[in-house]
């Protein structure tokens, strides 16, 4: 297909035609999943679940790849669908407007996917991801803390057990360990956290609360960076 012919060119037919029939999910379509979603379906990766339950707001414009004036207000699954669609025709789309909890799991098949991609907030919503993946035998990757970072250059893909500096890594190891799970594979950062100066969210009008600080280049750096890795796990199997 003319449009994969330079990624062709890196990385051969037969890898091409393994993308082309592989199935991701990508569970948050946000700063980091949005990019996750981009990077794929522009690889050739064939067909992709999205699932979020959240709509696009003015406050995603400086961060989400969705995120333009034409789209506020819309379900982010629905802008990402169209986006992808407009890349690759082609491509088999799915959509989910949820959000992934212990409580919605029974709605996802995770042995029909070849891969898992956890870009999600909630702790108890990653760990649920990364526990179902790993009773499936299907590979996944989980983004870690992307939030009050500036530094785009210190995000890198490790084992959770091999992580530092990163308090969710930290969070995330002690109840996986609890789980009986020891490895995963992650997208974390060495920087750390700084303090926002602001305290609430204006698209939000529930309680005030403390929001983390983003930008363009950080969540974005993560989110390529886990569609790397999952690309290259995708061709070697």
């Amino acid at each position: 297909m003319e449009a994969f012919c330079r990624t062709e060119l890196l990385i051969g037919k037969e890898a091409l035609t393994k993308l082309a029939a592989s199935r991701v999910a990508i569970f948050g379509i946000g700063g980091v999943g949005g990019y996750v979603v981009e990077a794929l379906i522009r690889s050739g990766v064939g067909a992709l679940d999205l699932i979020d339950n959240d709509t696009v707001a003015v406050s995603n414009l400086n961060r989400q790849i969705i995120a333009t004036t034409a789209t506020i207000g819309q379900y982010k699954t629905d802008a990402a669908k169209e986006r992808c669609l407009l890349i690759n025709p082609d491509a088999q789309i799915r959509t989910y407007r949820t959000f992934y909890l212990p409580e919605t799991a029974a709605q996802f098949h995770f042995q029909e996917y070849d891969y898992v991609v956890d870009a999600i907030d909630t702790v108890s919503g990653k760990l649920s991801i990364i526990e179902q993946a790993v009773r499936a035998g299907t590979p996944v990757i989980s983004s870690m803390g992307a939030g009050n970072k500036m530094d785009p250059a210190a995000f890198e893909a490790a084992d959770l057990s091999e992580t530092s500096v990163c308090p969710l890594a930290r969070v995330m190891r002690r109840e996986l360990r609890k789980r009986g799970i020891e490895h995963v594979k992650v997208v974390y950062s060495k920087e750390p956290a700084i303090t926002p100066a602001g305290i609430t969210n204006p698209d939000e009008n529930s309680h005030k609360r403390q929001i983390p600080g983003s930008n363009a280049f950080v969540p974005a750096a993560a989110g390529l960076i886990i569609a790397s890795e999952v690309v290259k796990d995708l061709i070697k199997r």
